[in-house]
């Protein structure tokens, strides 16, 4: 006795493949990012709630934005902090290559002065150059000139050392290390194509070692514009300076204080700015294809989304 059992169908051998079963993706649910969201939303609802019980007078803010006096203090502090930063940077290049020469006086005196400037608080700095006319009555250059102390260290020179003698040594560490990231066989091979030390330093090292030093440099530049607020201990007439003396004249004391703080963060935001286009500038041959801008993308998604609608009008 014989059972005939059915058997499925085979494909033909010509057949195509069977398509997939498409996959159920199952999103990973992330509780800890609402959580933390929550928190984040509920302290920032307070600061809001703390400030809005408080007895500021938000008026104020927008009426003296462009005081006199505090534009004043806003160009001083702008001043200041370009003319430190110009002094910072030159000498700090140049103890940088001191620092590098086989000559042992020059690299140790560059040494002791990186090691003094940056050993020492800038606030003390400052006050040692206010107060030097306690034990120097003249400054006396013989042939070039010759004045009291007092007459010649004025509240705009003191801040300015205080501020450019100190940044030379941060920037001698930065240029440094820029110097060191450029790799030797770039020295070897320019030496041997007949270049001098200083030729090869300036068309070889360093535009490969601006790479690395325009980044912590533009940090430099943006921390100096906020410590040259401590050149209201030398009464230099500052940003700071002049919010305060605006409080105190008109009553606002807190308000102006805000303003201040309102104004370096304009400052450094266009800083910032700055120092975003210059790092892609020397950052040109180190990739093949640099990111977008800020602006690039807004444009290419306008103009994605304008690509879009004219082919769903035209369909």
């Amino acid at each position: 006795m014989s059972v005939d059992v059915d058997k499925p169908a085979q494909p033909p051998a010509d057949a195509p493949p069977p398509a997939p079963e498409p996959i159920k993706a199952i999103p990973v649910r992330h509780y800890g990012r609402w959580v933390a969201a929550l928190v984040v939303l509920a302290l920032l609802a307070l600061l809001v709630r703390a400030f809005a019980s408080g007895k500021v007078n938000w008026g104020a803010i927008p009426d003296y934005m462009f005081n006199p006096d505090i534009l004043r203090g806003l160009r001083n502090t702008l001043l200041i902090t370009v003319l430190s930063m110009v002094i910072g940077i030159v000498l700090g290049v140049i103890l940088a290559v001191m620092r590098q020469s086989k000559n042992p006086v020059t690299s140790t005196v560059a040494w002791f002065y990186v090691w003094f400037f940056r050993g020492t608080p800038v606030y003390v700095q400052l006050f040692l150059w206010f107060n030097l006319g306690l034990v120097f009555q003249y400054i006396d250059i013989m042939p070039i000139y010759k004045d009291e102390w007092s007459d010649f260290m004025t509240p705009f020179l003191c801040a300015l050392l205080g501020l450019g003698l100190n940044e030379a040594a941060y920037m001698a560490e930065i240029c440094r290390g820029g110097l060191l990231a450029v790799d030797e066989g770039q020295t070897e091979a320019a030496h041997a194509l007949g270049m001098s030390h200083g030729r090869t330093l300036r068309r070889i090292i360093v535009p490969q070692a601006m790479r690395v030093i325009v980044p912590p440099t533009g940090n430099e530049v943006i921390n100096m514009l906020k410590t040259s607020s401590l050149v209201i201990a030398v009464q230099y007439y500052d940003l700071l300076q002049s919010a305060q003396n605006v409080g105190r004249d008109a009553g606002p004391v807190v308000e102006m204080l805000i303003l201040a703080a309102a104004w370096y963060l304009i400052a450094t935001t266009v800083l910032s700015i700055g120092q975003y286009y210059l790092e892609r500038y020397y950052a040109r041959g180190a990739s093949r294809q640099l990111p977008p801008t800020p602006i690039q993308r807004v444009r290419a998604r306008l103009s994605g989304g304008a690509n879009r609608s004219s082919a769903g009008g035209a369909a």
